[in-house]
């Protein structure tokens, strides 16, 4: 474990691996032969979609679109998240991840919304109606990468000066400015929108940003306390 804390420390991030964990066995298991309803039930959709109901920004951020997906959200989160509850204690850090979450989700209908102004101003006919719904349920929003780019992003605001090894960098660099570079990184891809880009770039620049305004206010109030 990252900086010596054990599991018996953390258990909020040892809860969510195995959530996260879980729930994606579930997809594979339920999915099997039909990989498209478990989605249109638990993905992120955009809000004009038909299959678009308010508790998929909850949900969606527990669900993956492969097992590398998983993999890397689920590393991040037990290197990172760690020393987080650790510093702030379970319950306030499962508060913090989930606004996080939230945030990221609310970004992602934002993007949702600028995507897709065009065909949304439009009267469609019944049957360019159809096609657009379906256009809509194919793209959908999953992963745990919003809540996560909260936790990053609080963990380069307080402790800005930790080295760490970014790869394919060959040498460390301190954690305020890896973490700047990857959200700078998410910012252009979300701008730049390469073709084949499935990544919700600005769904974790939201949960980035919604987590270093959280952690600030929670810092400036510690040290008003302090003071």
């Amino acid at each position: 474990m990252m900086n010596g804390f054990g599991f018996q420390r953390t258990p909020v991030v040892l809860n969510l691996l195995i959530i996260n964990a879980l729930v994606y066995f579930a997809q594979a298991a339920l999915s099997a032969g039909n990989e498209g309803w478990i989605y249109d039930y638990g993905a992120l959709h955009h809000y004009r979609s038909e299959e678009f109901r308010v508790y998929q920004i909850f949900t969606s951020m527990f669900m993956h679109g492969g097992f590398f997906h998983l993999f890397f959200n689920m590393f991040a989160l037990w290197m990172f998240g760690s020393t987080m509850e650790t510093y702030w204690g379970s319950k306030r850090f499962i508060t913090f991840y989930l606004i996080c979450g939230v945030g990221a989700g609310l970004t992602q209908l934002a993007n949702y919304a600028y995507d897709y102004s065009a065909i949304d101003k439009l009267e469609l006919l019944s049957s360019e109606y159809d096609a657009y719904q379906e256009l809509l349920r194919l793209n959908v929003t999953v992963g745990a990468s919003g809540a996560i780019m909260g936790v990053l992003a609080a963990y380069g605001l307080l402790f800005p000066n930790t080295r760490m090894f970014i790869m394919p960098i060959p040498f460390p660099i301190k954690a305020k400015f890896a973490i700047m570079g990857i959200i700078a990184l998410d910012v252009f891809g979300g701008i730049s929108k390469v073709p084949g880009d499935n990544i919700a770039h600005f769904a974790h620049v939201g949960g980035a940003l919604v987590g270093l305004a959280i952690a600030y206010y929670w810092h400036r109030q510690q040290n008003r306390r302090s003071f």
